[in-house]
């Protein structure tokens, strides 16, 4: 039963992370417009994601263009979309995978030994799923900092991290802690055999 409860909760951790996640991927903040230095511009406040750029007036409007043309998008923008779909793909095979092998399910119940490989497999695609997220939050937020701390860089032109960033970073440690969990409670509890007696000594004497 415990470890029913902590295939659950390492379940309900990674589909936290699942939702986080396509919520980050979405999210138009990736890297929003940096107020540091001298020449401070408060009208308006330029933010760019993964799908589309937006400004926000200090008026409260907001206008948004989605990006034209996908070959003529910078490398590391179509390389963080490629990870982070992929991972919101697998996060979605994960989950049906892990269903199917929960103890607190009745799928496969007359067979617990495969149950617990289908459930070790659901853990260790929600582990690889958190990994592909978390590179390319990574690689993202690495190329916001280089481009912030470098002095070629104008002022006006230089970015902060985004919300979707710290989003998808704790989102994909969900995602790798929930499948941890899921790997570690997979195992059964026997290993199915009979068990062992030790042999019985007769005393050698013939009763009539």
């Amino acid at each position: 039963m415990a470890n029913a409860g902590m295939q659950l909760l390492g379940f309900v951790l990674a589909f936290l992370g699942f939702i986080g996640l396509m919520a980050s991927t979405i999210m138009a903040e990736w890297k929003a417009s940096s107020y540091a230095g001298d020449n401070i511009i408060t009208a308006q406040a330029m933010y760019d994601g993964l799908w589309k750029s937006c400004v926000s007036q200090s008026t409260g409007q907001i206008q948004c263009k989605t990006y034209d043309s996908l070959l003529q998008l910078p490398g590391i923008i179509q390389g963080t979309r490629g990870l982070m779909v992929t991972s919101l793909l697998l996060c979605a095979i994960s989950i049906l995978v892990a269903t199917v092998g929960m103890k607190c399910t009745t799928c496969l119940e007359e067979a617990p030994e495969q149950k617990n490989k289908v459930a070790l497999v659901g853990g260790i695609l929600f582990i690889i799923s958190g990994l592909c997220a978390l590179v390319g939050t990574s690689w993202y937020g690495n190329k916001i900092a280089r481009d912030f701390y470098n002095p070629f860089t104008p002022t006006n032109a230089r970015y902060e991290f985004g919300k979707a960033l710290f989003v998808g970073w704790g989102s994909a440690c969900l995602t790798i802690i929930g499948g941890a969990f899921l790997c570690c409670n997979c195992t059964s509890k026997g290993s199915g055999k009979s068990p062992r007696y030790p042999p019985s000594h007769s005393s050698g004497r013939d009763y009539v």
